[in-house]
């Protein structure tokens, strides 16, 4: 008699457990809570189907908002143009002199001669847009590198400081392109 004590207690366990399970899970359906069961089954398929599996889960999951639940700030649009005007710089050194060395074996002259005979014949309105184009990125980006400097010596670096040398930066840039252009 005492060993069929614990078997029927170990039933009784077992169908609680059973119908806690199963509110549980009619709780959380109720709730629009998903329940993922791992079985044998699942676990034992192979990493081609898992894979469709998981490319089929991340289907249905939503897209993060990223930019568009942010409002716009000076510190990322700042932050954005100095990687820009740095690649742009970086692409235009390494453009232009591939395009010096490889010059000759087509037959084009690219030499400060030739360069300067046919930037002087054109207009006036060309030569200063052409200037301005590229003073804007080069006058932008050492700009902001010398703010970049700034803050690594530990300055300005409360909200207010990096907004204040940020307009310092835009207005750095815009005397600069324009003293460059003049030239």
């Amino acid at each position: 008699m005492s060993s069929s004590r614990p078997l029927v207690h170990l039933l009784l366990v077992q169908q609680k457990s059973a119908l806690s399970r199963s509110l549980i899970n009619r709780n959380a359906a109720s709730l629009g809570i998903r329940q993922f069961q791992v079985t044998r089954q699942c676990s034992e398929q192979s990493p081609s189907a898992e894979s469709d599996i998981l490319r089929a889960q991340r289907k249905l999951r939503p897209n993060s908002p990223h930019l568009a639940i942010y409002q716009p700030q000076l510190t990322w649009y700042m932050s954005s143009a100095h990687r820009l005007t740095g690649v742009a710089i970086g692409g235009a050194l390494y453009l232009s002199s591939m395009a010096y060395l490889a010059a000759p074996a087509f037959g084009l002259h690219i030499d400060s001669d030739t360069i300067i005979t046919h930037f002087a014949a054109a207009p006036d309105a060309v030569k200063y847009a052409a200037k301005a184009v590229l003073a804007a990125p080069f006058t932008y980006h050492v700009s902001n590198g010398l703010r970049h400097l700034v803050w690594d010596s530990g300055r300005c670096l409360d909200m207010k400081g990096v907004y204040r040398t940020g307009y310092a930066v835009l207005a750095s840039t815009v005397i600069g392109t324009l003293y460059l252009a003049s030239l």
